[in-house]
């Protein structure tokens, strides 16, 4: 049984940071891709960050180079280091794992930026 968990959430003000992680627990054979996603209120669930088994990353753009995402393959950790937010940030963020054919993905953490 796979289990994502997120953590790292809550409220900052605009220009702070936080800082997700994802606990990853169970045994997920050769992840693909390893992503944060997140989804506004009636919205699709969109593409934040991702990173590869090789450690390839990439960035939606309205996160480039405010947010870093990151992989820790000894203590099973996902986290995405997020600096510089916006209100337009705030949103429920999801913690994602593709392994052919499977997707896998955590309960999701609210991070809420103040204006």
């Amino acid at each position: 049984q796979v289990h994502l968990v997120e953590s790292g959430g809550g409220l900052v003000q605009a220009g702070g940071s936080l800082r997700l992680s994802c606990a990853v627990s169970g045994r997920i054979f050769s992840p693909s891709s390893l992503d944060w996603y997140r989804q506004y209120p009636g919205k699709e669930r969109e593409l934040v960050a991702g990173i590869t088994s090789g450690g390839a990353t990439n960035y939606g753009d309205s996160v480039k180079g405010r947010f870093t995402i990151s992989r820790d393959n000894a203590k099973n950790t996902l986290s995405l280091q997020m600096n510089s937010l916006k209100p337009e940030d705030t949103a429920v963020y999801y913690c994602h794992i593709f392994s052919f054919p499977y997707n896998y993905w955590g309960q999701g953490t609210q991070v809420t930026v103040s204006s």
